[in-house]
């Protein structure tokens, strides 16, 4: 229950797929100090029987509207339109939950407007382990980030440098590394495959001091992600193999983090960093 005199904060999601699906219904299922009010999606004339299965349905609306009423926004749309979804809210003091972490880099003013406006970005750590010790470690000292990420072929398919490169992944026979660089270069060339190595720098040493690896592996069914962090306080290392949700680019544990992070924000006990 929410704490005695405590508001309850006003939630949008802009984008319904299989992560903001998720989020949607458990918003609906309840979570302390939060009711769900708006709801952005692509194509606002398609029917959406899963609002009306929702004990309350919310309002659909533009993105541009919002703003106006909620108090923070869950961001689960493509990378391109992440400003135009956060700027209003942090721009007004507010929270914006960002799953397009990889947009972040590219953004980066967005942070100095919540910064001057007392607004917050949030990032949940997402298909990604750890990042609570990489947080910790980057207040010491952290000499490398490496992070190694193997995808099914169907999940790295029209991404903009597998495109650019004319890589036939389809064509594919075995596991093969289609790029090496650091993090920065990754998530422009993979917008909606390497938010976890976007997250994992930002938590870190930053993005050009973060180094990448993608292989595209035939065989696979899970999307696998394996970081080495060699810091002053603690060398360690960490794997983690997700089961893809509808849309193969993404985890489903992704969608669970969200729901974590957005119950802690009124929860007597927080656990982790």
């Amino acid at each position: 229950m929410p704490v005695a005199g405590q508001r309850t904060q006003r939630v949008a999601i802009a984008g319904l797929g299989p992560i903001g699906l998720k989020v949607m219904q458990a918003l609906d299922r309840g979570i302390d100090g939060l009711t769900l009010t708006a709801v952005a999606v692509g194509n606002p004339d398609r029917p959406r029987p899963e609002l009306d299965r929702l004990s309350r349905r919310p309002q659909v609306l533009p993105v541009a509207e919002l703003e106006s009423v909620a108090d923070i926004v869950v961001e689960c749309a493509p990378a391109a339109i992440l400003r135009s979804i956060v700027e209003p809210f942090v721009a007004r003091g507010k929270m914006a939950v960002v799953l397009s972490a990889g947009a972040l880099l590219t953004n980066w003013d967005l942070v100095e407007i919540a910064k001057k406006n007392g607004g917050q970005i949030a990032v949940p750590t997402g298909a990604l382990i750890g990042l609570d010790a990489v947080t910790a470690a980057a207040e010491g000292v952290i000499a490398s980030v490496r992070m190694v990420t193997r995808k099914p072929v169907k999940g790295l398919l029209g991404a903009p440098y597998v495109v650019a490169n004319k890589i036939d992944l389809e064509a594919l026979t075995e596991a093969t590394k289609i790029f090496e660089g650091t993090a920065r270069d990754g998530a422009k060339g993979f917008p909606a495959n390497v938010n976890v190595a976007a997250a994992l720098a930002l938590a870190g040493i930053g993005p050009d001091r973060t180094t990448l690896e993608i292989w595209a592996d035939p065989k696979l069914d899970r999307n696998t992600h394996r970081i080495e962090v060699e810091a002053d306080s603690a060398s360690f290392s960490m794997a983690i193999a997700n089961v893809p949700s509808e849309n193969p680019k993404t985890g489903r544990i992704t969608a669970l983090s969200v729901i974590a992070l957005l119950r802690k924000l009124n929860a007597p006990l927080r656990m982790g960093t």
